[in-house]
């Protein structure tokens, strides 16, 4: 696989000189709802669900603009000096011509706040830059780093200390380790071919997310960055995306004692668009591990070279396979302008006789999601909202044995944050208007916490050799744990180039069982910028 990598870098290179490719927009939830009006309409035929996206679509190219050039038309920021034009409009570095284009910025992400309930001053010190550009007229780039220390609120502190990362982005330095004060990196970087108009090819350390919604349960952007080889083909109504990832696990038992296990990863993805109000997608998702449980190399198996979804090697057919296969499939259906209803079913293991009964086999492991979104709501542009619902069952994500080969990266889900055994609902309301942009976000959750040694299906981390009884195994089982959570913000945005803004926003948080009560009220302002999602809404994953 390496040797694959390696020679397909050095095709790009060579032809990078000759050919370049359209805006590489990295994903944020709270940008791209402002793409809603356009993408969730049944006057148009879109494929919305594989993110993120390259901005070469004629619905996405004319908003995207409008968007990224906000502030250089008519409303008062025509002549401005080098600086203003550099604070509130352009690039730090911008350079455009026939040949090739190249941009930098520098990110700063820099909050001061309160959680009153903890009474703790929390701070965030992120030091970042992004650099991009295209080369010719179908090769592009784009990498973006930060070095961040931070002093979070005492939840968010209690999950770092539990995973020793922070959410999504990376571990913990070791000197970081059990102190008030965090220290950690975060790295992407993509390279993106283009050889002909129907196909992309994307190599480098990135996230993908794959669903319409909030929460993805078949892959999310909620765990860190990996490296990823992604083939992305466009034929008329059809989208088919296939990628090869490599992961690591640092829970599982390690042969070398100064690196984490890692292991492998085949994801395939096909999106249909039936009409212009219906879409139908299907998904399939293969993990093994890179060695053995002796410790000898297994390393890529080339099986798995297979692009096309639902086929699988000849020893799955005989039971033979010791790799976790996920399956799913998702649904979207436009009903008018301003109402989408969207779905995904996630299936682990399948066993006909136990999923059409409700005898509550531990077997029964598969999550679903329900969600309705819109956008211009009440003919006011620009108004936005989501109302969603995820489930999971118990041991939902897990495997036989080890961890090596769970539904996870780098000590976090690759599905839904929660993990398993839960139910959650979330509701967003985002209104632009100018620079302004105003979010509200409130969540309900209720899951299971593992307790007194026992693994009742939250934590995915464990195997299932170890549940408590074969049936009647509830979501909620374990120690039922009820998750309240509010967060409203405001920002004013400076520069839409790299999202740079002032942001003020509140945490309203209560997470309560019979074993702890935690709450936080906090409040925080900041300069931010940059276009990603940071998860603020998470849960234990074990007490």
């Amino acid at each position: 696989m390496k040797k694959l990598l390696t020679s397909l870098l050095f095709v790009l290179g060579l032809t990078a000189a000759t050919y370049a490719q359209s805006q590489y927009q990295p994903y944020s939830f709270q940008f791209y709802q402002k793409f809603s009006h356009d993408l969730y309409s049944p006057q148009t035929r879109a494929h919305t669900s594989i993110k993120p996206f390259f901005v070469d679509d004629s619905l996405l190219v004319d908003r995207y603009d409008s968007l990224m050039n906000y502030g250089t038309g008519n409303d008062g920021f025509v002549k401005r000096s080098w600086v203003h034009r550099k604070l509130f409009n352009e690039h730090l570095i911008d350079v455009r011509n026939n040949e090739y284009t190249f941009y930098a910025d520098f990110l700063p992400d820099l909050t001061i706040g309160r959680d009153f309930s903890g009474k703790n001053t929390t701070w965030l010190n992120t030091r970042g830059f992004q650099v991009g550009g295209t080369i010719g007229n179908k090769f592009s780039f784009y990498t973006s780093g930060f070095e961040n220390q931070a002093r979070f609120p005492n939840y968010y502190d209690t999950y770092t200390q539990q995973q020793e990362m922070v959410s999504g982005q990376g571990n913990l330095t070791l000197n970081s380790l059990n102190k008030r004060t965090r220290d950690w990196s975060y790295v992407t970087a993509l390279l993106s071919y283009t050889p002909v108009k129907y196909l992309n090819i994307s190599l480098g350390m990135d996230k993908t997310f794959i669903g319409d919604g909030y929460r993805s349960m078949l892959l999310s952007d909620f765990a860190a960055p990996y490296p990823l080889l992604r083939l992305t083909g466009t034929l008329g109504n059809v989208r088919y995306m296939a990628m090869w990832t490599y992961m690591n696990d640092p829970t599982a038992k390690r042969f070398n004692p100064d690196d984490f296990r890692k292991k492998w990863g085949a994801f395939q993805y096909l999106d249909w668009n039936v009409s212009n109000r219906v879409s139908l997608g299907f998904f399939q998702s293969v993990t093994w591990a890179a060695q053995n449980e002796d410790g000898s190399s297994r390393g890529f198996d080339f099986n798995y070279i297979n692009p096309f979804i639902f086929v699988r090697p000849l020893e799955s057919s005989a039971n033979r396979s010791p790799d976790n296969v996920n399956l799913g499939f998702t649904g979207k259906y436009e009903i008018s302008n301003q109402i989408t209803a969207y779905a995904q079913l996630s299936l682990d293991e399948f066993e006909a006789k136990n999923f059409f009964s409700s005898n509550g086999s531990w077997r029964n492991k598969y999550g679903w999601q329900l969600g309705f979104r819109g956008a211009d709501v009440f003919n006011v542009r620009s108004l936005n909202y989501l109302i969603e619902y995820n489930s999971a069952r118990p041991y939902t994500f897990t495997e036989r044995s080890s961890s090596i080969i769970n539904y996870a990266h780098q000590r976090e889900p690759l599905g839904h944050p929660f993990g398993a055994n839960f139910r959650e609902v979330v509701g967003i309301v985002n209104y632009s208007y100018q620079r302004f942009d105003f979010t509200f976000q409130g969540n309900y959750g209720m899951y299971g916490l593992d307790m007194n040694g026992l693994n009742y299906g939250k934590d995915i981390f464990k195997p299932y050799s170890t549940i408590i009884k074969e049936l009647d195994n509830r979501i909620g089982q374990g120690l039922r744990t009820n998750l309240y959570y509010f967060e409203p913000k405001v920002a004013f945005l400076l520069n839409p180039k790299y999202n740079l803004r002032i942001e003020l926003g509140g945490i309203f948080r209560v997470e309560k069982n019979d074993v702890f009560n935690d709450k936080t009220s906090m409040i925080s302002l900041g300069l931010r910028s940059s276009f990603r999602n940071v998860y603020n809404d998470i849960s234990r994953l074990r007490l």
